[in-house]
């Protein structure tokens, strides 16, 4: 009978040893920001997968995006808030859940599974499986955006129509205050969404992380960005340079560096990792101009201030190549289908006699000889999209997220 009290004590004991071991383990959640236009969305769909595994380098990476049932897999321990909506930032939603595929692209459903991914994906795969803490991703991202305008930071200042600009409105008989008006309602509108809905989430981690544990806390340990594409295309706001052939990029890398700042410090982490994911759209072989936009988004991580804690990741060597092949190839088609249908001069129809089926049949004949079966079963399999959506190829879009997270985890690292 003496011997219970002992046993008692002895119980207790174990229990508060365990109970204080398991404190000390617990950890802050880990918290990743992706940000950026339709790239970061994501448009390569879920039925291009099978393409990864074709290539034998790739295999591991599909195996570790596909569960034991061959479904996509879904990460026990990453969780993600997804803030999307129309291009034009009108019926933006929140998805929510844990990590899987299908928090790529919505459109105008953002809540609901939209059978695609972006880097978030792998960029979440990786992170599980480096990481033995919980993970939240709080993913924002709008097509068709500019850093210039919609995404520009507070410190970059209002922006300001160049004189090429405000001639050409006025030739046009467009009223210029109005015009400025609504640049600068537009201005920075986007920044804005980012950083609020990133407070809104973190005001409450345990609405979409039922993993986070208050007593722990969170961490904010890296910010991914993915933009650029609207940019790259803006003659008016980046004109040619000196040289005649390629448009200047120089206020692109200064208001990269003002949102890098400005991020931080709104979101109150002066140390938090930033990863620039340098648009890589044409691949290796693409032209002056998208060379010069690339570098000019990498530029900041030259500046003292982000040396180690801001890294460039391109993504160019990431671009399928071969279903770019047979993408020229389709465009040689659709070109056709232009020429036949509009008379071209030189083209099989140039004295109107084909009839709407002639015109069919003739396409038909023209795309077999254009393009092989075998180019066209490849292209079905791997690729879901245009090519300034890297061709929707999963497997461009698995390759980044994963180099994005490892990226972000080699700054962790040296801090």
């Amino acid at each position: 009978m003496r011997r219970m009290p002992n046993l008692f004590c002895s119980l207790l004991a174990i229990l508060f040893v365990t109970a204080i071991s398991d404190a000390a383990e617990s950890k802050p959640l880990k918290v990743f920001i992706l940000a950026g236009q339709s790239n970061m969305e994501g448009h390569a769909k879920v039925e291009a997968f099978d393409y990864i595994g074709d290539d034998q380098a790739t295999t591991p990476l599909l195996k570790m995006m596909r569960g034991a049932d061959g479904n996509p897999a879904v990460c026990d321990h990453v969780w993600i808030s997804y803030l999307t909506g129309r291009y034009d930032g009108s019926a933006n939603g929140e998805g929510i859940g844990k990590l899987t595929a299908g928090f790529g692209a919505r459109g105008d459903k953002p809540t609901e599974d939209g059978g695609k991914i972006g880097p978030e994906f792998t960029f979440g795969l990786t992170m599980d499986a480096a990481l033995k803490q919980p993970v939240l991703i709080i993913k924002t991202a709008w097509g068709g955006r500019s850093l210039n305008t919609e995404f520009r930071p507070p410190s970059a200042g209002p922006y300001e129509f160049n004189e090429a600009q405000l001639a050409q409105m006025q030739k046009q008989g467009k009223d210029i205050a109005a015009e400025k008006a609504l640049k600068a309602k537009e201005t920075g509108r986007f920044y804005r969404y980012v950083v609020e809905h990133v407070k809104s989430v973190l005001a409450d981690p345990k609405r979409v992380c039922p993993a986070y544990d208050p007593a722990a806390g969170y961490e904010i340990s890296g910010f991914v960005w993915l933009q650029g594409f609207n940019d790259l295309v803006d003659g008016n706001t980046y004109p040619t340079g000196q040289d005649g052939k390629t448009r200047d990029y120089t206020n692109y890398s200064k208001w990269m560096a003002d949102f890098i700042r400005d991020v931080r410090k709104d979101l109150s982490a002066p140390k938090m990792p930033f990863v620039i994911g340098v648009l890589g759209v044409g691949g290796l072989k693409a032209n002056e101009s998208t060379i010069a936009f690339r570098k000019a988004m990498a530029a900041p991580t030259a500046l003292p201030e982000f040396k180690g804690n801001v890294a460039a990741v391109e993504t160019a060597p990431f671009w399928a190549e071969e279903l770019a092949a047979i993408d020229e190839k389709r465009g040689k088609i659709k070109a056709m289908a232009a020429t036949l249908k509009n008379k071209g001069k030189n083209g099989p129809n140039k004295d109107g006699t084909m009839t709407d089926a002639q015109q069919k049949e003739y396409l038909k004949k023209y795309e077999a000889e254009v393009i092989s079966p075998e180019e066209a079963a490849k292209w079905t399999r791997g690729a879901s999209n245009a090519g300034y959506h890297y061709l929707g190829c999963a497997k461009t879009f698995a390759l980044m997220g994963q180099a994005f997270a490892e990226a972000n985890l080699v700054m962790l690292k040296d801090q």
